[in-house]
């Protein structure tokens, strides 16, 4: 029965499309080929709907805020460790935010160390000692002092200025100067001193050639 509906097939192929039966299985089976590499190539597939989803899982960084002039002990709240909070670094005592260079200055990044801090001096020795982390360029070599320019001019066009690192001054006692005043107030108005030729000439008594005191 099943060689009678082969037979039969193969007539039917034969007759209707004037191709062997082989050459019209493999042509069919080119046509399966060619229509899956096709549908693979520009239909829709999971892989290219899954990345606009991951990208829009990520949520825009927010608007830089200006905090104006802050001290070096407030701009370390800002190192990266709270996600809340954006990520600023200070060169030359301009605070810039550099929260779009997270991946650089934020926690286990290779520059992280400098965030929150005024790193001016570590920036133009390309140091990362703790003790070079200040914002004192005291000292400095020329060469330094051009890396440093470099590295100002990087955050100048990059990053936005969001505020000033607060200068503290010596507070002076003015006590002491007050008294120092006072005392030499008390020295102008001292009456002057008499010289001993001034003095009175003290009364004594005279011994004559003979040793014998003489009572006036």
């Amino acid at each position: 029965m099943a060689l009678q509906l082969w037979e039969t097939l193969k007539e039917a192929i034969t007759a209707y499309t004037g191709l062997s039966p082989a050459t019209f299985f493999t042509v069919l089976a080119l046509v399966f080929a060619i229509y899956y590499v096709v549908s693979d190539l520009f239909g829709p597939s999971e892989t290219h709907q899954a990345r606009p989803r991951s990208v829009d899982e990520v949520p825009p960084l927010p608007p830089p805020v200006q905090l104006g002039e802050i001290t070096e002990d407030e701009l370390k709240k800002y190192d990266g460790a709270d996600p809340e909070k954006p990520l600023l670094m200070a060169i030359k005592g301009q605070i810039y935010d550099v929260s779009q260079s997270r991946v650089f200055y934020g926690p286990g990044g290779p520059y992280a160390l400098f965030a929150g801090k005024d790193a001016s001096r570590a920036l133009a020795k390309m140091s990362f000692e703790e003790k070079d982390l200040t914002g004192d360029i005291s000292g400095l070599g020329p060469f330094e002092i051009d890396a440093l320019q470099d590295w100002e001019y990087k955050f100048m066009s990059k990053y936005v200025k969001v505020g000033t690192i607060k200068k503290t001054v010596p507070v002076t006692d003015g006590s002491s100067s007050g008294e120092a005043e006072s005392s030499e107030t008390k020295d102008d108005t001292k009456p002057a001193e008499v010289s001993p030729s001034d003095k009175p000439a003290a009364k004594s008594e005279e011994i004559p050639s003979g040793g014998e005191v003489v009572n006036e």
